[in-house]
């Protein structure tokens, strides 16, 4: 038990309805954060979640949903852990602060979102073809620089950690 609370958290974040590339980037930044023994945390539905999720899954990864919605059944297929919150959108303040750092890959406002709750809490935010952001954000070239940069030591000092 004591292993699983010292793994890294990384939420993998991004739109539910994605296209083909980004549904690609997703999935292999999940198989590297799997491949590193990091717990992967994201939103759990689909598009990105679901990508990044299969990724992880597929390399033996242990993978967490925080749902928006009140059913556990709507989470997909590759989710370990499903967290059903119905708070809708608030959820993602949730996956900010549960992770130790972010990537997003894509993404719509929600995962904008996202990014500004991940660096208002002191987080390393990660962007793999995400949202140009003047100041916070790492840009990364590719799942395998995003992947590096994410995990990179030291992480930010959040004020919670």
């Amino acid at each position: 038990m004591e292993r699983l609370r010292m793994r890294k958290m990384v939420g993998i974040i991004g739109a539910s309805e994605a296209g083909d590339e980004t549904r690609r980037l997703a999935e292999k930044v999940g198989r590297l954060v799997g491949q590193a023994g990091a717990i992967v945390v994201c939103g759990g539905l689909g598009g990105v979640m679901e990508a990044a999720a299969r990724g992880a899954k597929s390399e033996g990864g242990l993978t967490v949903g925080i749902l928006p919605g009140n059913d556990r059944q709507d989470a997909n297929a590759y989710i370990d852990v499903v967290i059903a919150t119905g708070v809708g959108y608030a959820r993602n303040a949730i996956i900010a602060r549960t992770c130790d750092c972010l990537i997003a890959v894509g993404g719509q406002y929600g995962t904008l979102s996202e990014i500004g709750l991940g660096l208002a809490f002191g987080k390393r935010v990660v962007g793999l073809s995400s949202w140009a952001l003047e100041r916070g954000i790492v840009r990364a070239a590719s799942p395998e620089d995003a992947v590096e940069k994410a995990l990179a030591e030291p992480l930010p000092a959040g004020e919670d950690r």
